[in-house]
């Protein structure tokens, strides 16, 4: 099979240069994530192949070193946007030095097709294989499938880089010339648009499903503590109150209420609050099984679900809370703030008909009592009350789960 080289490194140039364009648009404005690293590198690799095509009509060691620098340079800024991706530094000496040492080889083996090849080929592979390397070492923390993309890419790149250098040691390279239309360069070009192709789509994919895991926490999560907010705490409550009742499991929760909490902002400061506030939750998360969720309900409020928990459990559970917290002094600018916390307590097994919002309005009798009779107390509370669904989704539609509505 032969091919119209020429013809394949117009389609290269043309793809390397729209998807360059495409991408820096949408980069553009956008926080450093890599993408106008990588959008540099493929208008760098056009640049190169508009190079490697007017060999014959510039001088062959013009086409020869610049096409080929190009080239590893543009595989150097494919490097660095995915180590930007990472938040790992850039060495740009260590980056530059391959395309440094490409082009001093090229400018020695001028006269030597085969050899060319060899040289050439083996670099690109190495910074190729550099790609998939920084990418497999990550890839448990990255999410989504786009990473599997772009190591695809990269490993379609390495192995017809082998190739090539295969043929060029053993002499099987039927080409004489970069422009002649052999079957290995045919596919040494259809391989590089795929890659280009696959691997640019992969890191678009890799940005995307970053911002889309990033905005799914920033609905899930309260920015101030990082625990889950009033809308996700419930729909896990919601949740875990329907598989209580079809495995027959008891299950508690807490109502948590640090108090005298408008004292220390008003002492202190509301940057002081916020501190307070965060102590609070690096307390209970320090105490609560990974099973068991703790989401801000209110203002100074958390809501503490334990899941297959009994009520003596989580009676004991919360006193180890209140008296942790209560010997945990919470540093702010250099003061020692002191605080404590009274906290509401319902457990014990459900019944078919329990709702999520039965087990709130307990919690929160027993808080109320807590603070009647004193703060700085646990009380529990052993019976649900009844309250009226309409009445919740009616003064907080956003926290009510639409099973209930």
């Amino acid at each position: 099979m032969t091919f119209n080289v020429p013809t394949l490194l117009l389609i290269i140039v043309l793809a390397s240069g729209l998807m360059a364009l495409a991408m820096m648009t949408v980069a553009w404005g956008e926080r450093h994530e890599g993408l106008q690293l990588w959008a540099a590198g493929l208008g760098i690799n056009a640049l190169a192949y508009v190079f490697f095509g007017l060999r014959g009509a510039i001088s062959e060691p013009l086409s020869i070193v610049l096409g080929n620098g190009l080239t590893s340079i543009a595989l150097s800024y494919m490097l660095a946007a995915v180590l930007r991706f990472h938040g790992r530094a850039l060495h740009w000496p260590l980056l530059w030095l391959p395309t440094l040492l490409l082009s001093a080889a090229l400018l020695l083996l001028l006269d030597h097709f085969h050899l060319r090849v060899v040289v050439a080929s083996l670099v690109l592979a190495g910074q190729s294989a550099a790609i998939l390397a920084a990418l497999y070492t990550r890839r448990r923390s990255t999410i989504g499938r786009g990473v599997l993309l772009v190591m695809a890419g990269m490993g379609m790149a390495v192995l017809v880089m082998l190739l090539r250098t295969f043929a060029g040691v053993t002499g099987t390279l039927n080409a004489e010339s970069f422009l002649q239309g052999s079957a290995l360069q045919g596919l040494t070009f259809v391989t590089t648009l795929a890659v280009l192709l696959v691997a640019s789509l992969g890191f678009v994919f890799m940005t995307k499903e970053r911002a889309d895991e990033a905005n799914r926490r920033l609905a899930a999560l309260d920015e101030l503590t990082g625990v889950a907010n009033r809308r996700s705490i419930i729909a896990a409550l919601d949740r875990d109150v329907g598989r209580a009742i079809r495995t027959h499991e008891s299950m508690a929760v807490m109502m948590v209420d640090i108090d005298h909490f408008k004292r220390v902002n008003d002492t202190y400061g509301h940057l002081a609050g916020d501190q307070v506030l965060r102590c609070v939750v690096d307390v209970i998360q320090h105490r609560i099984r990974a099973q068991d969720i703790v989401g801000r309900y209110g203002g100074e409020e958390f809501l503490v679900v334990l899941a297959d928990t009994s009520a003596q459990g989580a009676r004991q559970l919360a006193e180890q809370l209140r008296a942790a917290v209560q010997a945990t002094h919470c540093a702010y600018s250099g003061e020692s703030i002191a605080v404590t916390v009274s906290v509401g307590v319902f457990g014990g097994r459900l019944e078919p008909g329990d709702s999520w919002d039965q087990l709130i309005h307990a919690a929160d009798m027993a808080l109320y009592r807590a603070k009647q009779d004193g703060r700085n107390r646990v009380e529990t509370v052993e019976a649900l009350g009844r309250v009226t669904r309409q009445g919740v989704a009616g003064s907080t539609p956003e926290t009510c789960p639409s099973s209930l509505v």
